[in-house]
C-alpha cells in the first residue's frame, strides 16, 4: 500500500483543491490530509472564514480522502511521516522546495496549481462583486 500525504488550511474549499487531493491520492493507495488548526493558522497569521471542526467535516466528505490528522505544528511533518508510514509528500508547486528537507524519509512531489483559481482570488472576486 502507498501512502501519501499532503497539507493544508482548505478554507473555502474550490475546484483547485478537489483538483489537489484528486491528483494526490491518484499517485498512492491511502491519503490522509493534514489540516492546519486554527492556533497554526492565526500563527501564519491566516484568517479562515471556516473553522477546524468545519473544514475537517468538508475534507471528509471528499471522495479522495481517507483520513483528515490535525496539524498543530510545522514542524511535525517529519512525525507524521514516520508515524503513518508515508510513502509521499505531495504540496503544490508554490512550495517547491520547502519540504525536500523529509526526502530522507519518503518521496517529495510539488504539484502545479488549477490555473485561474484560489482561495485569494475567490475572496478578491466576492469583494470586488460586493462593491459593484
Amino acid at each position: 500500500m502507498r501512502r501519501v500525504i499532503t497539507y493544508g488550511t482548505y478554507d473555502l474549499l474550490h475546484v483547485g483543491h478537489i483538483n489537489m487531493l484528486k491528483r494526490a491520492r491518484g499517485l498512492g493507495d491511502y491519503l490522509i490530509v493534514g489540516l492546519s488548526n486554527d492556533a497554526i493558522n492565526a500563527f501564519k497569521g491566516k484568517k479562515v472564514y471556516h473553522d477546524y471542526q468545519e473544514r475537517k467535516a468538508m475534507l471528509e466528505a471528499v471522495r479522495y480522502v481517507d483520513l483528515v490528522i490535525e496539524e498543530h505544528d510545522w514542524d511535525q511533518k517529519r512525525l507524521d511521516i514516520e508515524k503513518y508510514q508515508i510513502d509521499l509528500l505531495v504540496a503544490g508547486e508554490e512550495w517547491k522546495g520547502d519540504f525536500d528537507y523529509l526526502s530522507d524519509l519518503c518521496e517529495v512531489i510539488y504539484l502545479p496549481r488549477t490555473e485561474g483559481v484560489s482561495t485569494s482570488k475567490i475572496m478578491h472576486d466576492l469583494l470586488k462583486n460586493h462593491k459593484k
